[in-house]
């Protein structure tokens, strides 16, 4: 099991939001936004930060941090490290079956992932077996039909995705996350698309679109 932090709203969480970090940083980076999204006292969640294994990353010259996979360039016709994907897809599996076992039914976990995490949480949650309340896809692109085809299962081919994206992203460019969305919208996903005049970030305005869909999706 990954190291992890944990966070709930409530002493009760009846719904679990498992949430993966971006290339290079770790489980606490997006710990402050729970406060921030300002849910009702009612919707009780439990929110799970993993940590990402410490791997060699080819995209920075091999230096070990922590990823969910290797990258040896973000964009287009690039090698990649299914291999390390497959990993991540595994350690997902894991922390949502921990869930359950603590109660929380597949059908109350959201997967989350912010740029790299995103990547994991669209590749591992939309070919999950069982039904999940939804997957968020923030700054992110997955390389569909390169090696990293995703199959959505029948279970998640219509669950909701929540996607914002900066237009000003410099890292992850808006155009590589629109040619994800076009490829799953082809194979029935069905996404919730938004745009940000921001770089590769969270904006305040982008977090409270997250919390009116987090509540949507787990009323």
């Amino acid at each position: 099991m990954l190291p992890l932090v944990e966070v709930q709203t409530g002493p009760k969480p009846t719904a679990s939001v498992i949430w993966l970090h971006g290339l290079g940083a770790d489980g606490h980076d997006f710990e402050p936004i729970v406060p921030e999204l300002r849910l009702p006292p009612a919707l009780q969640l439990r929110f799970i930060f993993p940590h990402a294994p410490v791997r060699p990353v080819t995209l920075n010259n091999g230096y070990p941090m922590r990823a969910w996979f290797d990258i040896v360039k973000i964009g287009q016709n690039q090698p990649r490290d299914l291999a390390g994907m497959q990993a991540s897809q595994a350690e997902v599996v894991e922390l949502i079956a921990r869930e359950k076992g603590r109660g929380i039914p597949a059908s109350r976990i959201v997967l989350a992932g912010f740029s790299q995490g995103g990547a994991v949480a669209l590749y591992a949650g939309l070919q999950f077996a069982e039904k999940l309340a939804g997957i968020m896809a923030l700054s992110t692109w997955l390389p569909v039909g390169e090696g990293m085809d995703v199959v959505p299962s029948d279970a998640n081919r219509a669950t909701s995705i929540f996607w914002g994206h900066g237009t000003q992203d410099p890292i992850v460019p808006l155009q590589l996350g629109e040619q994800t969305r076009n490829a799953l919208t082809k194979q029935g996903c069905v996404i919730t698309w938004h745009t940000y005049p921001m770089p590769h970030s969270v904006s305040p305005q982008e977090i409270v679109h997250i919390s009116a869909w987090l509540q949507s999706v787990l009323a």
